[in-house]
């Protein structure tokens, strides 16, 4: 059974960093491209980041430049630094199975972790 759970998340005031952790299993995590994405509140998921098994990264515009997405596939966890956040960083935070948007919002997300960033 895949289980995905993201921790990391919280309160930060706008500018702050934040490091996101989702902890993998049920699949050969070291083969797997893996995404973030996102739900901000009353809105639908947004993708956010993908990596692939080599480390290769994408970003969505709205956060490039200011989020790097990394893992550390001997811990089967992968990981989202957060700098220099914004009010619209606000969220919800999933890790799912996936490189590109379209792999990752089809698939399981897992557990979350709340990103606020509010003054």
């Amino acid at each position: 059974e895949v289980q995905l759970v993201a921790s990391g998340g919280g309160l930060v005031q706008p500018g702050g960093s934040l490091r996101l952790s989702c902890a993998a299993s049920g699949f050969t995590f070291r083969y797997s491209s893996m995404s973030w994405v996102r739900q901000a509140p009353g809105k639908g998921l947004e993708w956010v980041s993908g990596i692939d098994f080599r480390g290769s990264a994408i970003y969505s515009d709205s956060v490039k430049g200011r989020f790097t997405i990394s893992r550390d596939n001997a811990q089967k966890t992968l990981y989202l630094q957060l700098n220099n956040l914004k009010t619209e960083d606000t969220g919800m935070y999933y890790c799912a199975q996936g490189m590109t948007p379209g792999q990752a919002l089809a698939g399981s997300k897992g557990q979350g972790t709340q990103v606020t960033v509010s003054s």
